[in-house]
């Protein structure tokens, strides 16, 4: 999968203990909107998608998470490519977190299930919006989103902006 960019803060101690975590994040575009996670607690906006279970495939990986997170069910033959962004920084959970994030674009289906929300997620109130690409950078760079962390924010407004530039929305 082609590079899109790379976020390292290089605030860790490279020598410390390191803690890897991918994900895969699902591209849905509807009517020049792009489906989004929305967080009501924290207002911000986020890619349906999460982490990758250890063994699991990543496009499994995205038709769980996209189902559970916006309650969309993914169309697999649908399933392609757009890009990974990998981040590199100082964590809570680690010295050095190590993540790469897979985007694809897809297609689902028309009818959506029920929402399936880790507690967190319920907590902060997850939303699926279909949301222009200026609303939900204009919302991530601007507004206070307490403890989220802006560096997770920033990646989904640089994938929206490349997404743009590229007229895929």
């Amino acid at each position: 999968m082609r590079l899109l960019f790379t976020m390292d803060t290089k605030d860790y101690d490279p020598n410390g203990k390191t803690f890897v975590r991918p994900s895969a994040r699902g591209i849905i575009v509807r009517d020049g909107k792009v489906a989004m996670v929305h967080s009501r607690k924290y207002d911000y906006y986020k890619f349906p998608g999460g982490g990758i279970e250890n063994g699991e495939d990543p496009k499994t990986a995205l038709v769980r998470e996209v189902a559970e997170e916006a309650g969309l069910c993914v169309i697999p033959s649908s399933v392609r490519e757009y890009g990974l962004v990998h981040r590199v920084q100082k964590s809570d959970l680690a010295d050095v977190f190590i993540q790469d994030n897979y985007y694809y674009l897809c297609d689902v289906e028309t009818d959506p299930i029920a929402q399936n929300l880790d507690d967190y997620e319920a907590e902060e109130r997850f939303t699926l919006e279909f949301v222009t690409p200026a609303h939900a950078i204009r919302v991530n760079r601007e507004k206070d989103h307490g403890p989220k962390d802006q560096i997770m924010l920033e990646r989904e407004a640089r994938v929206l902006e490349r997404m743009m530039e590229e007229h895929i929305i």
